[in-house]
């Protein structure tokens, strides 16, 4: 009853929380039966199960299990376990996996209370539409972080509104992956085209995006496709033209660009735990021991970011540097000890930081195109290279539109040749952005990819484990229900 009275207060809360303390208001003793009354509650309820996201998913906690875990990094500190593959997870880890579980939960019940409330509200058609919208798409998203990470999770589809809401066998793959495909059908059917200037909601084509990956993992292939296609000729974006490395950072600002289908913005005021820690600024890396900022995740140069990613890609000087500059001398400075670090959320400014996490880019749905048409055609079509080749061209420097015929790649390829290819230019392309581990894991190549650097893959790490709190507080669950090797 513990667990299941905070998880209850902690969605209540959310609702009173932007109210200040010194005030008196009724609205302080929110309850579920007074709550849902007017359009701006209704708008207070989605806005609470957005919080998740600003504040939880993408914080350093998921971001480290998700990213930590690639063939191309080693993590330091209390991250080696993560890395280290061959072996299970140790408790500190555990108990960082049993966070995230826990944080898309809450994210799950916050968004099954907006729709188990909101659709009865009598407030504007136009609004409820896109609010029931929003709360499908936060669902969606939490699901799939869940199966993908956990395999058979528990179904919860309504608001936890008691201790006989908690129980929740687990449900097949299938099933899981189900309700995250009709949720965001759901979703694109009643979100915005564009959400103007606001940052971190919710489109249509977001959700197109997620669509889109939950089709790419599930081997849908036609299907990913066509949701590719649809925003890829929407109109509504375009990819950013580069000359330079730097100009790479262009994607990733906190004003939103041409590329921006949604992602999380943070003013400097407020620095994002990620860029804070995997990047700290342009300041001056004396603490070559510390397990922080740029020494928490160490490139392994043995694997594809090494040699044999080709020094004429701007994309590799932008995401690894091997000097910085001193800002108390203005000197270009060799790294110290680690000849290579991370930079793609280094800021071109000292003492400021790129603080925007990409959640969907337009960059993508070209490689999942060119990815699934050709696994639906069984060989690279015409329009497949093309659209890997606009990738690539720009990665170069030069315009996505324009043949190169000297960094093309060429026609003729196999369906495996031509999707081996397609995964490292993601590789490159999504460098730190979550995408390495997920890639690596539905097409079956984590044995392969860490074998390649030197390490054995433990069968144990293809999924998480179940937390022992969900075990003892879910009556549906029992011990057998853990995942293999915890």
């Amino acid at each position: 009853m513990k667990k299941f009275s905070i998880l209850l207060l902690t969605s209540l809360i959310v609702f009173s929380s932007c109210e200040s303390m010194l005030e008196e208001d009724p609205r302080a003793s929110v309850t579920r039966a007074n709550f849902y009354k007017t359009q701006e509650d209704a708008e207070a309820a989605i806005m609470g199960a957005y919080s998740i996201i600003d504040t939880d998913y993408y914080g350093i906690n998921y971001y480290r299990l998700e990213e930590v875990q690639s063939d191309y990094l080693n993590g330091r500190g209390t991250q080696v376990p993560v890395s280290a593959v061959g072996s299970r997870l140790d408790q500190t880890n555990i108990n960082r996996a049993e966070a995230c579980w826990q944080t898309f939960y809450s994210a799950i019940n916050r968004a099954n209370s907006v729709l188990d409330n909101v659709s009865g509200m009598k407030i504007n058609d136009g609004v409820k539409k896109r609010i029931l919208a929003e709360a499908y798409f936060l669902r969606a998203q939490a699901y799939f972080n869940l199966v993908r990470g956990w395999g058979a999770v528990p179904l919860r589809l309504h608001e936890i509104v008691d201790e006989k809401s908690i129980a929740a066998p687990r449900s097949p793959v299938d099933s899981v992956y189900n309700v995250i495909i009709s949720d965001c059908k759901k979703a694109i059917e009643g979100l915005p085209e564009t959400v103007g200037t606001v940052t971190g909601r919710a489109s249509k084509y977001a959700a197109k995006m997620l669509l889109a990956q939950v089709y790419l993992t599930t081997e849908q292939w036609t299907e990913c496709a066509q949701e590719c296609e649809d925003v890829i000729s929407s109109g509504r974006y375009s990819l950013v033209l580069v000359s330079k490395p730097a100009d790479f950072y262009n994607l990733f600002t906190n004003s939103t660009s041409s590329e921006d289908i949604m992602s999380v913005h943070h003013s400097l005021s407020r620095r994002c735990e990620v860029t804070f820690y995997l990047q700290e600024p342009n300041s001056p890396p004396y603490n070559y021991n510390s397990a922080e900022g740029v020494y928490a995740w160490l490139p392994d140069t043995t694997s594809f970011i090494g040699s044999s990613w080709d020094k004429n890609d701007l994309r590799k000087s932008f995401n690894l540097h091997t000097h910085y500059t001193n800002p108390l001398t203005g000197q270009l400075v060799k790294n110290k000890n680690y000849p290579v670090l991370f930079s793609k959320f280094i800021s071109t400014k000292e003492g400021d930081a790129i603080n925007s996490i990409p959640i969907f880019r337009y960059t993508e749905a070209f490689l999942m195109y060119a990815e699934a048409a050709c696994m639906a055609q069984g060989a690279p079509t015409e329009l497949a290279l093309e659209r890997l080749n606009m990738i690539k061209r720009r990665a170069y420097g030069k315009i996505p539109t324009i043949p190169a015929p000297a960094i093309d790649y060429p026609t003729g390829l196999t369906k495996e040749q031509f999707r081996d290819i397609v995964l490292k230019e993601r590789g490159y392309e999504f460098l730190n952005e979550r995408r390495r581990w997920w890639d690596l894991s539905r097409t079956g190549k984590l044995v392969e990819a860490f074998a390649a650097v030197g390490r054995t893959f433990h069968s144990s790490r293809y999924f998480w484990p179940i937390p022992q709190a969900e075990l003892q507080t879910n009556s549906a669950l029992t011990p057998e229900d853990q995942n293999p090797g915890y």
